[in-house]
């Protein structure tokens, strides 16, 4: 009988000694990886929230990282110590390629949210520039023909000068003067226009091409995703 409680004592001491304990005060990234739920991005939110804050009081703590909510604590909680070493159990391979598998969703997550923040920053930023080039168009036309309109307005007067002091031959220049005036006005208006329109579409067309370089980078990590679920299941 005291064989078989020695026995007995000796299978439990393997076991514990067998199944993973991770210290979350001490642990490095990558001991942080291999708990269940905790892949590269939320391992190193850990490491970056104890070094601003320090060691953690109580494994709940752990909860007030970014992205660690109840459903991720439940499945590590088992697998977390505040004190002693951190002893990792060895995988076997369908852990290990549950765990791979894990990390590359994780990692595909980040690079299709990342893609799309780049493309909706390219379209923001391509917005702005369209709308800043088109108010600095319209502001130019405007003051140029704000311009022409006071020059002719002067012109027009001199040619009405002319005209009472009865020179007929400078009120006939002073009018085509005016003119002249007006139409050069109308056409630097015009180009003005022009130029602010096209500068507006430049920058839409560079918008589209980001966000469609970021939707290429948000495809390939989908493809490489699935390269990766492929390649485990073989």
């Amino acid at each position: 009988m005291k064989r078989i409680a020695l026995l007995f004592a000796a299978l439990l001491a393997w076991a514990g000694f067998a199944l993973a304990a991770v210290n979350i005060n001490t642990a490095t990234q990558q001991e942080l990886e291999s708990l269940d739920g905790i892949g590269p991005v939320k391992a190193k939110a850990i490491v970056d929230y104890r070094a601003k804050n320090g060691p953690f009081k109580s494994l709940d703590d752990v909860k007030k990282v970014s992205g660690i909510k109840d459903a991720t604590f439940d499945k590590m909680k088992g697998d977390i110590t505040l004190t002693g070493a951190t002893t990792t159990a060895k995988p076997d391979a369908k852990a290990e390629t549950k765990a791979a598998q894990a990390k590359d969703k994780e990692k595909a997550t980040d690079a299709k949210a990342q893609a799309k923040e780049k493309a909706t920053d390219a379209k923001a930023e391509s917005k702005d520039k369209a709308t800043e080039a088109k108010a600095r168009g319209k502001e130019k036309a405007t003051e140029a023909k704000a311009a022409g309109k006071e020059k002719a307005t002067e012109d027009k007067a001199k040619a009405k000068e002319a005209k009472a002091e009865g020179k007929d031959a400078k009120a006939a220049d002073a009018k085509a003067d005016a003119r002249k005036a007006k139409a050069e006005a109308k056409e630097k208006a015009k180009e003005e226009k022009a130029a602010a329109a096209k500068k507006a579409k430049e920058a839409k067309a560079e918008g589209k091409a980001k966000a469609a370089d970021a939707k290429a980078e948000a495809k390939a990590a989908k493809d490489a995703k699935k390269d990766d679920k492929d390649s485990g299941k073989k």
